[in-house]
């Protein structure tokens, strides 16, 4: 069954350039010019990917995504012209899987859609695999659910990015190892060499502040300075 990607974009030129790299590699694609008819059209159909504009006539891209990834986690690429670090950490705090600034190669984008998506699901490696029975009895308050791609966190329902799932997952593995930004982004994203140090604090301090929401008396992803993040071992 081919993938169904909303691609998000109000520049003819930019849009018809992606539909086509898109699908020639065999995705099917519902172009929309507004964030209201994206919105629409994903509430009505779905869609395993979404691409989308920042810079759009009705709203920003900042602003659609979350309602987006109210009722879904699904995979959300950025598209804009603003190539500062800030505007990048803002969209990936928003959720965002992967940011492309304008302007940019339609195959690099169809490329990093198959790699969004070959991510999605988590591969069955080591450090991805499930907590082990050891570490539920430890009292670890997170529940995985891998066939759903959530996790509860003392039994409330945690709204992830499937980036956030991935790297929330490794650090479920071993509560109180010490990865590194490099080891957390080796192992979570399959293109490492395209992510930054800065995208991995993003997505940390994003986590943490869904974890916050649930219960503010643990801080549940420790700091290791010149280290890097680990899960609390003791709770």
């Amino acid at each position: 069954m081919k993938k169904r990607i909303i691609v998000i974009e109000d520049e003819p030129s930019i849009l018809d350039n992606i539909l086509y790299s898109l699908e020639s590699d065999g995705f099917e694609v519902c172009a929309c010019t507004t964030g209201g008819e994206g919105l629409e059209q994903f509430r009505k159909n779905g869609a395993d990917l979404i691409v989308l504009d920042v810079g759009l006539p009705d709203t920003s891209g900042f602003e659609l995504c979350p309602l987006l990834r109210q009722d879904s986690d699904v995979p959300v690429i950025f598209l804009t012209a603003r190539a500062e670090e800030v505007d990048r950490i803002v969209g990936l705090e928003m959720g965002a899987d992967d940011y492309m600034v304008k302007p940019f190669s339609p195959r690099e984008l169809s490329a990093r859609v198959r790699a969004v998506l070959r991510r999605y699901r988590p591969a069955c490696e080591e450090d991805l695999e499930a907590p082990s029975s050891t570490q539920e009895k430890r009292g670890i308050p997170f529940q995985i659910d891998d066939e759903r791609v959530q996790v509860t966190y003392f039994d409330e329902l945690l709204s992830l990015s499937s980036t956030e799932f991935r790297l929330l997952r490794i650090l479920c593995k071993h509560p109180g190892r010490v990865y590194s930004r490099a080891q957390l982004m080796e192992i979570a994203w399959s293109e490492p060499e395209a992510a930054m140090e800065r995208t991995v604090d993003a997505h940390i301090k994003s986590l943490r502040g869904k974890m916050r929401v649930v219960n503010d008396t643990h801080d549940a992803i420790e700091t290791h300075r010149g280290m890097g993040y680990s899960l609390r071992e003791k709770w």
